[in-house]
């Protein structure tokens, strides 16, 4: 028979394999510990020249809204939504540049 033994013994490298589980799984514990850093971070959006400001935690919960109170023109209820959402339109944009800083690049992967 041509040699073959049968098994993972071989030429495979079970040692290699093992090693290659390992940084997976600590990529994986890393990649976690990032999220969970991420999740907890405050981000923090001003608009209308600091009128509004939104903060927001990295998992896209808004933890505060502040409203100076000269902004608030009940003749012009429209520029302060617009105020408001530029604000948390923002925030998720940090966010979002942070998770792609925070991302690894797997070659391959997308």
């Amino acid at each position: 028979m041509n040699g073959y033994r049968g098994g993972f013994g071989g030429g495979f490298g079970g040692a290699n394999l093992n090693q290659l589980m390992k940084q997976a799984q600590k990529m994986q514990e890393d990649m976690l510990k990032a999220k969970e850093e991420l999740e907890n971070t405050e981000f923090s959006a001003k608009s209308g020249g600091g009128m509004v400001e939104v903060v927001m935690l990295g998992n896209k919960h808004i933890k505060k809204v502040t409203i100076k109170p000269e902004i608030v023109d009940p003749d012009d209820v429209e520029m302060l939504e617009d105020l408001v959402l530029a604000a948390v339109n923002d925030c998720v944009s940090q966010i979002e540049k942070e998770e792609d800083k925070n991302s690894p690049s797997i070659p391959g992967m997308m």
